[in-house]
């Protein structure tokens, strides 16, 4: 089993979600056992999602001052909007791998390319991709038929265990946390997609090196005493 910090899943309680009833509970629970697997490289466990990240440039005219010695470098508070972009992640914890991919949008079409690259690509020799993902309305296998002929999206379909998180329970998602840390090494701005590309590979290829996972130690039977208020109340006769 691979392990999380155990102060992130407390803030469903924060977030005063209506009472989730069974549908939540049953879905985050998968998920929770889904995260107790041992490691199998012919079944590994993959947490998917996405983020957008908007583009920034300096005005013309008012560049940024270079650092010197002791002293930050200087930006204009002015910044001028190039659009948004969006970044697909694919984080294996017990492997400590992940990758991180930029793309103009998050289409179905875009989502399906993503998800051949991982089964063609690094997951090539595994029987099943065990995917987690979020309730998003491209995260379907669905998705794949919009961008290939029937024989492809079956044959990549076939290929994946879709575990979708509850919704309202995104958090249930390991990518976010890379995602997060992607957020974090960003720097102020980036003027464009190709740039956004250099920076995102640069945080994936330090982070698998450094063999960094996360440490999720969130279990169900934790879950059942943590949040207890989503669970339906059953009235005994």
């Amino acid at each position: 089993m691979f392990k999380k910090s155990r102060t992130k899943p407390w803030l469903v309680d924060e977030w005063c979600i209506p009472k989730a009833g069974g549908e939540f509970v049953w879905r985050m629970e998968d998920v929770l056992d889904v995260y107790k697997r041992p490691y199998d490289p012919k079944r590994p466990v993959v947490g998917l999602d996405e983020k957008p990240v908007q583009l920034l440039s300096d005005v013309p005219g008012r560049d940024p001052l270079p650092c010197r010695p002791g002293d930050a470098a200087k930006a204009d508070y002015e910044y001028k909007r190039e659009g948004t972009a969006n970044v697909f992640c694919a984080f294996e914890p017990l492997a400590n791998w992940r990758t991180l991919q930029v793309t103009e949008r998050r289409t179905k079409v875009d989502f399906a390319a993503f998800v051949q690259g991982l089964v063609d690509g690094r997951y090539k020799d595994a029987q099943k991709v065990v995917l987690v993902m979020d309730n998003l309305n491209t995260h379907t296998p669905g998705s794949l038929y919009d961008a290939f002929p029937p024989a492809e999206a079956k044959r990549i379909a076939d290929r994946l265990e879709i575990h979708p998180t509850p919704k309202h329970g995104s958090w249930l998602n390991v990518a976010e946390i890379e995602l997060s840390v992607l957020g974090r090494r960003l720097p102020d701005r980036v003027p464009d997609r190709a740039a956004l590309a250099v920076h995102a590979a640069a945080v994936a290829a330090e982070r698998n090196a450094a063999g960094d996972t996360c440490d999720w130690q969130f279990t169900t039977a934790d879950a059942r005493i943590k949040l207890k208020r989503l669970y339906p109340t059953i009235e005994v006769r």
